[in-house]
């Protein structure tokens, strides 16, 4: 059948190029991810190296080049707010931030309007959280003036033997929506971000950041971690809700989530605005019912909110309910392994 409104907003996210590498993932393959060290490789929200005496280094690389040209402070800010998020979602607490800068020559007033507020935004986040921007790299050059680079890095550590996975593994476990509420700001900031920037691109694909309320969750989660009680988490990162419990659900074969009890910034969001929304500081946590009661009660003790929104299945589907209607009802198999994986042509002309 053909999909409706909501379907499609899933697929618009999930179906990018920022989310499902459809034509860098054959060349990404190439690239080693082994060795005795690697406790995790490719797949996870980070990567995972023994350093010994019984811990892990946690790391992560990652863009915020589009946001960060149209709205350079929050662009900046969010890019490392998703970056740390990164890192304690592995279960690994955060300790330090690096960063790779591009600008476009500075005598240019765009330009220097542009490093400006990025500066500004990596420092107002991480010193927000106290993590340290330990050192980075900046280098100008006329290319970037239509597009900085903004590469955010974060290093965490974690012991070795509890670090934490994005897929499932029970049937039957609640899903439980972490941290702060959803709203317009993001909408589509996947597919914003695999577009080709214009005069027309949309400030409201950049989320806001709220440094503070992501700082209630590192301590909330780490104490989790230390209580045993999560059994799969990740962040509500690019794609929102549609992303997160769709890739937390490839294990169990299925998820249904209920976005009537989503907490919302404002009234009025659609189902798919709802699903799709990349609003920050929020993750998503699989459970066991056993431990429900005691994960919601250290959530509220950090002033963190946590709300059930949904169950892990097996029914093979992933359905979203919104009131007494089915909004989305897709097979599992063809959200992740429908995409159509593209094989790009390039062609090299030198500069004259």
């Amino acid at each position: 059948r053909e999909p409706n409104l909501t379907e499609l907003g899933i697929f618009s996210v999930m179906w990018s190029e920022h989310c499902s590498y459809k034509s860098s993932r054959m060349h990404l393959k190439k690239l080693p991810t082994e060795g005795p060290q690697v406790i995790e490789g490719p797949g996870e929200n980070a990567g995972v190296l023994d350093i010994g005496e019984g811990l892990a280094a946690v790391f992560k690389i990652e863009s915020h080049n589009h946001p960060s040209f149209i709205e350079p402070y929050e662009g900046a800010a969010t890019g490392v707010g998703g970056i740390i998020r990164d890192i304690f979602t592995m279960g690994a607490r955060p300790v330090a931030l690096l960063n790779s800068l591009h600008f476009g020559p500075i005598n240019q007033a765009k330009n220097q309007l542009i490093m400006e507020g990025v500066v500004a935004g990596i420092a107002g986040y991480g010193n927000c959280m106290g993590i340290p921007t330990v050192g980075g790299e900046i280098y100008f050059e006329q290319n970037y003036s239509h597009n900085p680079i903004v590469n955010a890095f974060c290093l965490g550590i974690a012991p070795a033997n509890e670090i934490f996975r994005a897929k499932a593994a029970g049937i039957g476990n609640p899903i439980i929506y972490v941290g702060a509420k959803t709203g317009r700001d993001g909408i589509h900031g996947a597919t914003f971000s695999s577009l080709e920037l214009t005069e027309e691109s949309p400030s409201s694909a950049v989320q806001i950041g709220d440094p503070i309320t992501q700082k209630k969750m590192i301590d909330m989660i780490i104490e989790a971690r230390d209580e045993g009680l999560i059994q799969v988490i990740t962040d509500n990162g690019a794609g929102g809700l549609s992303s997160s419990v769709g890739e937390m659900a490839e294990l169990t074969g299925g998820a249904d989530l209920d976005l009537t009890v989503v907490p919302l910034k404002q009234a009025g969001l659609s189902p798919w605005e709802i699903l799709v929304s990349e609003s920050q500081e929020r993750m998503t946590v699989g459970v066991r019912p056993v431990d429900c009661a005691e994960f919601e009660a250290l959530a509220e003790l950090h002033e963190v909110e946590a709300t059930a929104v949904g169950t892990f299945t097996n029914s093979g589907a992933f359905i979203v309910n919104y009131g007494d209607s089915t909004v989305a009802h897709l097979p599992m198999e063809f959200m992740h392994d429908g995409c159509p994986q593209l094989q790009l042509n390039s062609e090299w002309i030198p500069p004259i």
